[in-house]
Parts: C-alpha cells; structure tokens; sequence
C-alpha cells in the first residue's frame, strides 16, 4: 500500500516537473500576416510585432476584458468588437488610429455624443483609475490586439453568448 501510494507521489511530482520545466510552453505564434492590421482610414497597414501582441493582450485583459471579454459589449451586446461593428461605428473605428481616438476620446456608436464619463478613457482616467497609466504605446498594443483577434479566433471574436 505505501509503495502504491509513493510511485502514484512520485509519478505526480514527475508530470509536474515535466510540465512546468521540461515540456516547452507552445504559444501559438502568430505570422507577419495575422499580426498586419490597418493603421488608419487611408489604408495604411502596421504590422505588430509579437511583443505588441502579448502586451496589448495583458492591457486588454487588465483594462478592458471585464466589460468585453471575447469582444463582446456587456453594457450593448448589439455592438461589439468586431470587424464589421468597428467598421460600421462614426467614425470607423476598424483601424488602430481609430481605435486610439476611441480610448483617448470615446463617443457615442453614431459619433454624435461625448461619453467619456460612461466609457474608461484617458480623458476620464480619474473617474476609471485603470486608464491613468496607459501611454499612447499601451493604446496602440490594445488596439492592435483587438484588431487581430477576429483573425485568431475568427467568429468567436464578438460572437456573444454562443461562444463566452
């Protein structure tokens, strides 16, 4: 029974071994392709590097995810975060500039209304303290890790409830 007991102990200890030290951690990686996105409404494209990647993700989930977790809108579900809905906003917000102008000054789907006191942003950093660190370089990874995600996990992205 305790030499049962001590190769089921040993075994254990074996596999977390192998899993935290031996086995390589695979991320996925993503190629220059998935990480080009468009930098503004000319058509200018940026490419992100993979550090920009893993930083805009960390800030998103850190600043954002708890109202859009998937890219999904908690407050309006009709309106997320992809493509098409980012596409469709006044003005477009489907490109990093955008996006930017967005999280330093956000307004209404229609363009029409000031609602920084509702939504985090810099302009209203002392109302949301998660935004008072965040350098234009920040909104830039954020921005550029929520125009890739829809590439990533294709539909899932803004999918909703079906998926998140």
């Amino acid at each position: 029974m305790i030499l049962k007991k001590s190769i089921s102990l040993l075994l254990a200890n074996l596999f977390l071994y192998m899993s935290l030290f031996a086995l390589p951690t695979y991320a996925i990686e993503l190629d220059e392709m998935t990480r080009t996105v468009e930098l503004d409404n000319s058509g200018k494209a940026s490419i992100l590097t993979t550090e920009q990647v893993k930083r805009g993700k960390r800030l998103f989930n850190n600043s954002c995810a708890q109202c859009h977790n998937g890219g999904v809108t908690k407050t309006n579900p009709n309106i997320g975060l992809d493509r098409e809905a980012l596409s469709l906003a006044t003005p477009a917000r489907d490109n990093i500039i955008g996006l930017m102008d967005y999280m330093n000054n956000p307004t209404s789907y229609d363009g029409e209304s000031d609602i920084s006191e509702l939504h985090p942003s810099i302009k209203s950093a002392e109302i949301f303290p998660k935004m008072r660190n965040l350098t234009d370089d920040d909104l830039f990874a954020i921005a550029g890790y929520i125009l890739i995600q829809p590439k990533v996990v294709a539909e899932k992205w803004g999918g909703g409830k079906i998926y998140y």
